[in-house]
């Protein structure tokens, strides 16, 4: 493994686990067996280590997302089902792009733009799937199901209960139904 994905991963653990700003580049060092001068040689400053976390977490937190609604098969209410698998590993301390953001967001452009980019690749992905349930408003249906995921994520960090997706899931149930027509016969 590369000196980088040592950082990265240290790095990964450390911020989501204890927040972006409880956690200093020598305790990323500490834990990656990276030297220091090697660390800034590969992210110049802290801002960059942060903004190179958020977009590894954004590849595999949607990775791990498509791959399993591709495999379940079942469109939007696999979202859910994955939700649910989600916010029961035993390392769930919620969105990590919304707790970077709540830490950093007002004075970090570099954040700011990376947890944005994030949402907006989920709100999209959110829209292809409104699409394949035959959405009248696939735009205004992904909307809405970003606001319930958003909302499941935190109410199930803060009460430390998966069942916040199944109570999402139920909601968007719900929604899928207001949004498509039923099939003429």
């Amino acid at each position: 493994m590369d000196h980088e994905q040592r950082l990265l991963d240290a790095a990964g653990d450390l911020f989501y686990r204890r927040g972006v700003q409880a956690v200093g580049m020598d305790e990323i060092r500490a834990a990656s067996g990276v030297s220091l001068k090697r660390l800034y040689q590969c992210f110049p400053s802290k801002e960059a280590l942060v903004e190179a976390y958020l977009r590894r977490r954004d590849e595999r937190w949607m990775g791990s997302l498509t791959a399993y609604v591709a495999d379940d098969g079942d469109g939007i209410p696999s979202v859910f089902r994955w939700l649910e698998r989600w916010f029961t590993e035993d390392d769930f301390r919620g969105c990590g792009f919304a707790n970077a953001f709540a830490e950093l967001g007002a004075g970090s452009a570099v954040v700011r733009t990376a947890v944005r980019e994030h949402k907006e690749r989920l709100r999209a992905y959110l829209r292809s799937l409104s699409e394949e349930a035959g959405a009248e408003d696939p735009g205004l249906l992904a909307e809405q199901l970003l606001t319930l995921i958003d909302g499941a994520t935190v109410t199930a960090m803060i009460s430390e209960d998966p069942g916040a997706a199944r109570s999402a899931a139920h909601a968007a149930t719900t929604l899928v139904g207001q949004h498509t027509k039923p099939p003429t016969p």
